[in-house]
């Protein structure tokens, strides 16, 4: 009778603890990010990029400038670049910052992708920097074009199909229930590429971010 008892306190705990997550991470109070923050940091260097003529190097490199300025409390203080597969599609990633409630990424790839974008419990702006994104919704009979300077806005619970035909980098922010977002983002690695070392990276440094924003009050 004790263990089933514990064990029916375990379960009790742990749905109360997923429900916390749903309904507690996600609320406008809890941003200190804003999409409109973001379009105007990517577009700044975009245009930048068309009067020096720097090196796609050189645009992530000023990208991530203006958002250690604009957030010096926020920006990772020695991102790391690591490969993400979800939704079929291929790319990597340079992670700015996580916490439950924001992120903020650079993604792309240097020689194309196509996928699922997923179906989420968050609003995802994602403004291109370099290349194409190309996007439609199920029904759809044209293409969305994105190109560099404009931002494509994937709102909660939409999904589409995308696909960069070349190489392409976009900065990523996305507000909401981040860790609702994981699963889809780990299942390729689990039922496909089996790449234990990029499992490893993801997870702990999504955690590791998440922590160091927790210890400052940031949900």
């Amino acid at each position: 009778f004790v263990m089933a008892w514990n064990c029916t306190q375990w379960v009790f705990c742990a749905l109360v603890a997923v429900l916390a997550l749903v309904l507690g991470v996600g609320h406008e109070s809890q941003f200190v990010f804003t999409p409109e923050k973001m379009h105007e940091i990517a577009r700044n260097s975009v245009e930048k990029r068309k009067e020096t003529g720097g090196s796609v190097q050189d645009l992530v490199d000023d990208v991530v400038d203006q958002l250690r300025k604009e957030y010096p409390k926020y920006i990772a203080a020695e991102p790391q670049w690591m490969f993400n597969n979800a939704g079929g599609a291929m790319g990597s990633m340079l992670v700015l910052h996580a916490s439950l409630s924001e992120y903020v990424i650079i993604f792309g790839t240097a020689v194309g992708t196509e996928g699922h974008t997923g179906r989420f419990l968050s609003d995802d702006y994602f403004t291109i920097l370099h290349g194409e994104q190309w996007a439609f919704s199920a029904g759809k009979l044209e293409k969305e074009v994105y190109t560099p300077g404009m931002q494509h806005l994937m709102s909660k619970g939409d999904a589409k199909q995308y696909r960069m035909p070349d190489e392409c980098w976009a900065l990523e922010y996305a507000r909401g229930n981040i860790v609702s977002m994981l699963p889809f983002g780990l299942a390729d690695i689990f039922f496909s590429t089996l790449d234990l070392w990029t499992l490893w990276k993801t997870v702990s440094v999504s955690a590791m971010n998440m922590i160091q924003m927790l210890l400052i009050g940031k949900i």
